[in-house]
């Protein structure tokens, strides 16, 4: 739970964290300053590239971890459908799939003790504040990490709930996800009290 970090060593395991960070904020503003489906497809066909030169075992399991998005990008599409307007939810769907594959990259290609690192390094000023550099780096780590496995164990859940009833599970699965959540959060407070916390 503490990683996500790929089995399959690549060559951008090598590179700093800090630089892998800082070109993916760089990339995702440009996503947003993209309009246009062509120059958005462009973006997505460059992460595909990108995920593809780490060969195909690391391309599948990130091609895996994308599979979650499919409920948005079914609400997202249908509704710019029904007002109107699918060239903007296309645009915004590309946008979606393409953001969350390069953060998965990067998610894929670095330890959680190096993205702490950097995050420690980036919140220092706010220590003058009293806040806490490294409680804030490891909160915001452990949230980029938790977004795909929470989206996991919803679709884990959702499976499991189609296998045994012919309704679908709409609203039903949020206790159950919930409180998954709640374990999941539960499980990882009781490695970082082994490991001496977050101090």
């Amino acid at each position: 739970m503490l990683t996500l970090t790929s089995p399959v060593e690549i060559w951008a395991h090598r590179l700093p964290a800090g630089a892998k960070l800082g070109l993916l904020c760089a990339f995702t503003i440009l996503l947003f300053a993209l309009k246009t489906p062509a120059a958005l497809l462009i973006a997505a066909a460059a992460t595909a590239a990108l995920i593809a030169s780490g060969g195909p075992t690391f391309a599948k399991v990130s091609l895996t971890m994308l599979r979650p998005l499919w409920p948005f990008v079914l609400i997202v599409g249908l509704w710019h459908l029904w007002i109107g307007e699918p060239t903007q939810g296309v645009s915004i769907v590309i946008r979606m799939i393409t953001a969350v594959a390069a953060a998965n990259f990067v998610t894929m290609t670095t330890r959680l003790t190096d993205m702490i690192t950097v995050l420690e390094t980036l919140t220092k000023p706010l220590a003058r504040l009293g806040l806490s550099p490294r409680a804030l780096a490891l909160a915001v780590a452990l949230t980029i990490r938790f977004i795909p496995v929470t989206l996991s164990r919803m679709q884990v859940i959702r499976e499991s709930w189609r296998a045994r009833s012919p309704r679908r599970p709409g609203w039903r699965i949020l206790l159950p996800a919930t409180l998954a959540a709640l374990d999941d959060a539960e499980a990882v407070a009781e490695a970082l009290r082994a490991r001496g916390g977050a101090g």
